[in-house]
């Protein structure tokens, strides 16, 4: 019998960056929190909706939820 587990969508830090989205953070403070730069903050932003290929935050955020990738 083979277990198969379903590859999570968004790295760990993608994920991360996600879950501070959901809950109203900003890229500035998301930059602080996870002690990293904007820049790279909005990189795995675009990241993440590239891989959705959606077109937006907001989108992303509707389709990792749907995926059950984030939750409220």
């Amino acid at each position: 019998m083979t277990l198969c587990v379903a590859a999570s969508i968004l790295t760990k830090r993608e994920k991360e960056v996600f879950d501070w989205l959901i809950v109203g953070k900003s890229t500035y403070d998301i930059a602080q929190v996870l002690g990293i730069s904007e820049k790279t903050v909005r990189n795995h932003i675009s990241n993440g909706i590239q891989k959705l290929g959606v077109k937006g935050r907001a989108q992303a955020i509707v389709e990792l939820l749907r995926l059950g990738e984030i939750n409220l």
